[in-house]
């Protein structure tokens, strides 16, 4: 009789939080339990959550609900952002055993070992271990392994800036780093397992460098870590996630135009076209130099893809303040917007401001945005018609499709065939189809395009 304890795991949010969930996953199955799907009977299952927008805290329930529904005698336990940042109002949903903050989640198996030792405490109860925020000043790396074609790598976490509108250095505590030698180690380990691309994530990953307890100075820079990872072997692909506007420098924009593995993708939060919200945002630059690093980008990379996050209806923002915002927008040479429309956060100076946008008035100006993303994305598609790239294929058989990514995150799509998945090849992009993915053929040339 196997009497192996089984584990399952749900993540919502960010590349970041994925990143977390693979490490603590691979924690539980070193301490002999078994890794299930979600969907599946468990004898543990683990929310990691998020609490960048309202719908993400809303969202919660529901998986708690799914997972007691799969078997009503599980442990049910909750880690990440939400779970910091309102232990309690997690602990107090029914079916929620355990919560943990931002520093107990990485001893996640212990607390889990104890609950099971001790089957007299009440089920249900909802126990709390949560440290206050400024005790999470020390780093933990990982990394995700779960997709086969593609591993995210974190090299840094907190945040030092002080967004009006955001609840992350509540939630995550300072900005601190892994060490260059770490975070190689791991690039190395992540090769070994025949994973083909790397992204880069962390909560604010630009500022790459600070050690633990708070030590500002930079070990390392970015740049820096960039030159390293480049040199990692059997790594085809590198790609960084998403990086302030003011710590992309344009020495790293250069490096990776002549990268043999960091590919022409960049997303870069905007958050506003209008230096009056972008001041009331407390950002760290003005719309000036976002227009600069889109230039040199497309300067050195001219087929580079570059993504934007925008915020709608922050407090403040007028008709005109969005009409800036939206015209400046359409004029820049990018590839696709995230929208996020602007919900209140609790403990931020953004939630206390005048000039509260109303909820249709926000939706509203989200609808434009995302409208206006399909044409981006849609512009950028017919440019890339005709030339050739690199396509690393995807694992999923999809409605009798494959999916890959070209270097530049042009999403194609062929007739479904086992022998492409987590291989790399030389397509010529041929066509646009329905659905607005790409079609291509095969191509024999060695000559590689970036």
């Amino acid at each position: 009789m196997d009497t192996r304890k089984k584990v399952a795991f749900y993540t919502l949010g960010c590349k970041l939080n994925f990143s977390e969930t693979s490490t603590i996953a691979r924690n539980f199955q070193d301490e002999g339990f078994d890794r299930v799907d979600f969907s599946e009977q468990a004898d543990i299952y683990v929310i990691n959550t998020c609490s960048v927008t309202e719908n993400a805290d809303k969202r919660f329930k529901t998986i708690v609900k799914q997972a007691q529904k799969n078997n009503p005698e599980a442990f049910v336990a909750a880690v990440g952002c939400y779970a910091q940042l309102k232990p309690q109002e997690l602990a107090d949903v029914n079916g929620v055993d355990l919560v943990l903050g931002a520093t107990e989640k990485f001893n996640i198996t212990g607390y889990i070992n104890d609950l099971l030792s001790h089957p007299e405490r009440s089920r249900g109860v909802g126990e709390v271990h949560s440290c206050e925020i400024e005790d999470a000043d020390f780093y933990v790396g990982s990394y995700s392994i779960g997709d086969r074609t593609r591993a995210f790598l974190k090299v840094q976490d907190g945040c030092d800036y002080k967004c009006t509108y955001c609840t992350i250095p509540l939630a995550r505590g300072i900005s601190r780093s892994d060490t260059l030698e770490n975070v190689l180690n791991n690039a190395k380990e992540i090769s070994e397992k025949n994973i083909k691309e790397i992204v880069l994530t962390g909560v604010n990953i630009g500022d790459y460098g600070k050690g633990e307890f708070g030590n500002k100075k930079h070990e390392h820079t970015f740049y820096e870590l960039v030159q390293a990872l480049d040199k990692v072997e059997g790594i085809e692909r590198l790609r960084i996630s998403s990086i302030e506007p003011n710590l992309l420098k344009n020495e790293t924009i250069e490096f990776v135009s002549n990268s043999k593995a960091f590919v022409p993708h960049f997303h870069i939060p905007l958050q506003s076209g209008s230096n009056t919200i972008l001041k009331l945002m407390r950002r760290r630059y003005m719309k000036e130099l976002y227009v600069n690093r889109v230039a040199k980008i497309k300067e050195v990379m001219p087929h580079a893809c570059i993504g934007v996050d925008v915020i709608v209806g922050f407090p403040g923002e007028t008709d005109e303040h969005f009409l800036e915002t939206y015209n400046f927008l359409t004029e820049l040479d990018i590839s696709y917007l995230h929208v996020f429309t602007y919900s209140e956060r609790d403990n931020t100076l953004a939630a206390e401001m005048e000039g509260v946008v109303p909820k249709n008035i926000r939706a509203k100006r989200s609808k434009m945005l995302r409208g206006l993303s399909v044409k981006k994305r849609r512009a950028f598609y017919e440019k890339q018609i005709g030339t050739i790239r690199t396509v690393l294929f995807e694992s999923e058989n999809k409605e009798g499709y494959i999916h890959g990514f070209t270097e530049n995150y042009v999403k194609v799509k062929t007739p479904w065939n086992p022998e492409l998945v987590n291989t790399l090849h030389r397509v010529e992009l041929t066509k646009i189809d329905d659905d607005g993915m790409v079609r291509f053929c095969f191509v024999e040339s060695e000559q590689l395009v970036r």
